[in-house]
């Protein structure tokens, strides 16, 4: 995903029992087989929360509760990259409809044996850490 300068980007730390919702691109060519945190970029007139609601929505087909920010403005190109714990709010698990091909559940070892987009790694690592340092073990 190319970032212009001064765009945001957001994306959500989904979790559900301990485990963080990792969302493996399939699209485009250059991204294909890297994991990332699902998410995209805020639209002219949108407010960050509104922009991820939407895209989780559009990208993985349910609505999701949105939490804590992780972190702050994590570097991304020329924009920057923001992250919020959340928790999905529809009965349905989410699935792969738009950039991605596979959706997985992971623990932190399992996070750490994939191969993540580089701006994502550690926002995500950082947000299921958090989660799970707080006792949290439930979406």
């Amino acid at each position: 995903m190319a970032v212009s300068a001064g765009e945001v980007v957001v994306c959500a730390a989904i979790m559900k029992q301990g485990r963080l919702l990792g969302a493996r691109r399939m699209l485009p060519k250059e991204l294909a087989g890297q994991w990332e945190l699902p998410g995209g970029k805020v639209q002219a007139g949108e407010t960050d929360s509104d922009a991820l609601l939407r895209e989780i929505r559009e990208e993985l087909g349910v609505r999701i509760a949105l939490r804590d920010q992780v972190g702050g403005d994590w570097p991304l190109g020329n924009g920057v990259l923001r992250v919020w714990l959340a928790r999905c709010i529809d009965p349905q698990e989410p699935r792969p409809l738009v950039e991605h091909d596979l959706l997985r559940w992971l623990s932190l070892e399992e996070l750490e044996d994939l191969p993540w987009l580089p701006a994502d790694r550690e926002p995500a690592r950082v947000a299921l850490t958090h989660w799970l340092s707080r006792g949290r073990t439930v979406g």
